[in-house]
């Protein structure tokens, strides 16, 4: 299996305390009984007690288990054990797991294996369609509420738009079990006020659709039903179809609020050029389970969510570990990142950006913020979508020079998350 890099290992922990605690286990001298084999690491390493951690690392997903009292996800015993096998793979000697670390691979692997198995039927499919149909009926009736509400607040002005004006229309929108709607109404008091208009505009039009779901073709009444919230069964998802390409990771990002971190990470199938999204979620103080290196090649199976721009993907069954990493992807001007995301708007008005590869732009900083040009066209970098500190980095990788930037374009400008240099791996720009 190939090597980690030491970004890539870093990107998996859950916060900067986590990355520097790591750092000081990532040498030789506290592991003992490390070994790889199976798709894992293990290794014991010395703490403050008598008796060593056991920590164990499946790679393919990743997993871990330690036997340290953290309720950190990844711990600092496992990250550093990646640290050291990144940069020393030689320190990593074994090569048949011990038993406590064989029990634990064995049961993942049995759980993997009830996993695969075709979905259960419904036990009573008429009392199954019956939720279904009331769960519509109770979304409609909250959508056909909120554009009353929409077209009272228009009438009265929208300039004294107050944080928390909307919280009794989201909570009705949370008993109509339509969750992102419910997000969506939350977000109107915060909207930039050049923006309110068209705020209100798109989700009038949201909550007409799911009013006219049952006239929609059914690529867009997909889309509409996930624009609200109605949840889609991964297994039914996964019993197919599926779409099964070599997928080059373009690159992840992580979101964090009170309640959950989110971890983005795109791909793009080099054989079918699709892209995908896939989403994975952890809870506070815990990495997101699914960590893909960027860069790198995956060959596996991806089901993807309905909708007239299917995008959002879940990942099936792998065929083989993430191989190493490839040249820069090949990409196209901002121009044509403009226009393809144009063609995606028309296709779904709600979308607010879309994946892009910019190859031979070179960054700049100008009075109005930091663009992307490729001499002839350019492309606002979007304020507040990466650290200030991550465009300076992206500047000197370039020095002037072109290079390949990996990111989403909308409405809003472009938000960057890798770039590959000259001659150079990718380099992620999200922290």
């Amino acid at each position: 299996m190939d090597r980690w890099t030491t970004e890539h290992v870093l990107s998996l922990a859950p916060d900067q305390p986590s990355r520097k605690a790591a750092g000081k286990l990532s040498s030789p001298a506290p592991w003992s009984g490390t070994g790889l084999g199976r798709g894992a690491l293990w290794g014991l390493c010395k703490g403050s007690g008598s008796t060593p951690y056991r920590t164990v690392v499946e790679l393919g997903t990743p997993a871990y288990k330690c036997s340290c009292p953290s309720r950190k996800f990844p711990c600092k015993h496992a990250l550093g054990l990646l640290l050291l096998w990144s940069g020393d793979p030689a320190a990593v000697t074994g090569s048949a797991p011990p038993e406590w670390a064989g029990e634990w691979l064995d049961a993942r692997e049995q759980a993997a294996a009830r996993r695969a198995e075709p979905p259960a039927a419904p036990a009573d499919p008429a009392a199954a369609a019956r939720r279904a149909e009331r769960r519509a009926g109770r979304i409609a009736a909250g959508a056909a509420e909120l554009r009353l509400r929409l077209a009272d607040r228009v009438r009265h002005g929208l300039a004294e738009e107050k944080p928390g004006g909307w919280d009794e229309v989201a909570a009705r929108m949370v008993d109509a079990q339509a969750p992102r709607l419910a997000t969506q109404v939350r977000e109107l008091a915060y909207a930039p006020t050049a923006d309110r208009l068209s705020e209100y505009a798109l989700l009038h039009l949201l909550a007409g659709a799911v009013g006219r779901s049952a006239e929609l073709p059914e690529p867009l009444a997909a889309t509409v039903r996930a624009r609200v919230g109605v949840p889609v069964d991964t297994a039914e998802l996964l019993a197919g179809p599926t779409v099964r390409d070599r997928w080059l990771v373009l690159g992840s990002r992580d979101t964090a609020d009170d309640r959950l971190t989110t971890r983005r990470t795109w791909l793009r199938g080099t054989k079918t050029g699709r892209p995908a999204l896939l989403l994975s979620f952890g809870a506070p103080g815990r990495s997101p389970d699914l960590a893909l290196p960027t860069g790198h090649l995956l060959e596996a199976e991806l089901a993807y969510h309905p909708g007239t721009r299917p995008l959002r993907a879940v990942l099936g069954t792998r065929h083989g570990g993430p191989e190493a990493e490839l040249p820069a992807p090949a990409g196209t001007g901002p121009g044509e990142a403009v226009a393809a995301y144009g063609r995606a708007v028309a296709e779904d008005p709600w979308l607010a950006s879309w994946p892009v590869v910019l190859a031979d732009v070179v960054p700049v900083l100008g009075p109005e913020g930091w663009r992307l040009t490729d001499g002839h066209h350019s492309l606002p970098v979007r304020p507040g979508s990466c650290p200030e500190s991550a465009l300076w980095r992206l500047a000197a990788l370039s020095a002037g020079h072109p290079l390949t930037v990996f990111g989403e374009y909308g409405h809003r400008g472009f938000a960057p998350v890798t770039a590959w240099p000259r001659d150079g791996g990718p380099t992620g720009l999200t922290q």
